[in-house]
């Protein structure tokens, strides 16, 4: 803020309030000057926000928008000549609300839009504990996976399966899915995002698992792609070639490197073995307290990965009308190899 003569920093986006605060509501609004810092919420979240949130800011309850409320308490402070805001995550409508409750002296000039989110960059370098969290996070995705394996056999549904990964996911006590758990069979494993449905598991084919835990407000992500029956020769050789692209894109994870260079680590080996034009999608994100978090790690990103950064690597091939393929791991940015969160096996499982 300093560097950037703000004096004033509207933070409404929740991952970003729990991120500087501590608070989980989904309800609030932070309102950060250099005299001080005041988290806006309202009335249901009194005892929680006394229990959750740092103690060098203090709390104030409102019974109107936290995120007005906070703005008009920026615009009181003494040297306030611009409030800043996010645009990437405040919509129009909520614009034009926070510009309205102002005093109109204020309202041409005031807020000012951040050219680059403040907090979400300091958010993609995570800390020691940070990535302690996300490795518990990622173990938990593995135990769910190696005990989900037993239970896969034909006749059940797609969705069968995903209820029960949810269930046992619920009896580990993590605080929810990070995403709507993909369960894709046949055919449909061929669909990078196939949601669960009522399909069910083929005699024979791929099963493509996607899905991660929310554990101490931190989100997993993993893909494992296994075969029911035996796998003829396409599919056997498709899915190492996947298994290729996906370890030499892990391999390529280190501090400094460009994020395309990432993403043509996994695309080169998929364009010798000629399936490139079937990888229809980056080569993987950053995640933490959101399940997409910068950086994007894609052909043409020119931004560098620093350490303290934890993205997915994801490689994926899919043959419409046949079938699909993706393995994906959590990976910690470090100044040598990176260092690979998700620990279930990638060899190719015939169930």
């Amino acid at each position: 803020m300093a560097s950037l003569r703000l004096p004033g920093l509207l933070v409404a986006t929740q991952p970003d309030i729990r991120y500087l605060s501590g608070f989980t509501g989904s309800s609030g609004a932070l309102a950060i000057h250099r005299h001080g810092t005041k988290l806006f919420t309202d009335g249901r979240y009194t005892t929680q926000a006394g229990e959750e949130v740092h103690k060098s800011i203090n709390v104030e309850i409102v019974a109107g928008n936290p995120a007005i409320a906070a703005l008009q308490w920026l615009a009181a402070q003494p040297g306030i000549t611009t409030i800043g805001f996010d645009p990437q995550h405040t919509s129009v409508f909520a614009f034009e609300s926070l510009k309205g409750s102002l005093p109109s002296r204020l309202r041409r000039k005031v807020l000012v839009a951040l050219e680059e989110p403040l907090v979400e960059s300091l958010r993609q370098l995570k800390d020691e504990d940070e990535i302690a969290i996300l490795a518990e996070a990622a173990q938990i995705g593995t135990e769910l996976f190696n005990e989900l394996l037993p239970e896969i056999r034909p006749g059940l549904t797609e969705i069968d399966l995903a209820a029960e990964l949810e269930y046992r996911a619920r009896l580990k006590g993590v605080d929810g899915m990070s995403f709507e758990t993909i369960v894709a069979s046949g055919a449909r494993s061929a669909l990078p995002h196939g949601r669960a449905t009522g399909l069910k598991i083929p005699r024979k084919g791929f099963i493509t698992f996607d899905f991660g835990v929310l554990w101490k407000g931190y989100c997993s992500d993993m893909t494992r792609t296994v075969h029911v029956g035996a796998p003829d020769t396409k599919a056997r050789a498709t899915y190492q070639a996947v298994l290729e692209a996906q370890v030499a894109a892990v391999e390529a994870v280190t501090a400094g490197a460009t994020c395309e260079a990432v993403d043509e680590a996994a695309r080169s080996v998929l364009r010798q073995a000629g399936l490139a034009d079937y990888f229809t999608h980056s080569t993987g994100h950053g995640v933490g307290l959101e399940i997409h978090e910068p950086p994007r790690v894609g052909a043409k990103q020119k931004s560098r990965l620093q350490p303290g950064m934890v993205i997915t690597i994801e490689p994926g091939v899919y043959l419409p009308g046949e079938f699909g393929i993706r393995i994906e791991d959590m990976v910690v940015v470090r100044r040598g190899s990176g260092t690979v969160l998700t620990t279930a096996t990638k060899a190719l499982i015939e169930l």
